[in-house]
């Protein structure tokens, strides 16, 4: 018997996409804050916001679920 399953667990094409996005995200605000810093400029707290938040949400996609066989 075939299982109802969602999309979200059948496509593997929608969380290649999240994890390009979030790591174009970090990669571009890492090489923003270095361009900035080596230009002596100050670093605004929204790069720093985005890179954290890219990070983060790149932790939670890629670590495994606890309990999964």
């Amino acid at each position: 018997m075939k299982r109802n399953l969602t999309p979200l667990q059948t496509d593997s094409w929608i969380y290649r996409i999240v994890v390009s996005a979030l790591s174009l995200t970090l990669i571009s605000s890492i090489s923003g804050a270095v361009w900035l810093q080596a230009n002596d400029k100050e670093i605004p707290e929204i790069l720093i916001g985005l890179g954290t938040g890219a990070l983060g949400g790149l932790a939670g996609l890629l670590a495994p679920t606890p309990g999964k066989e």
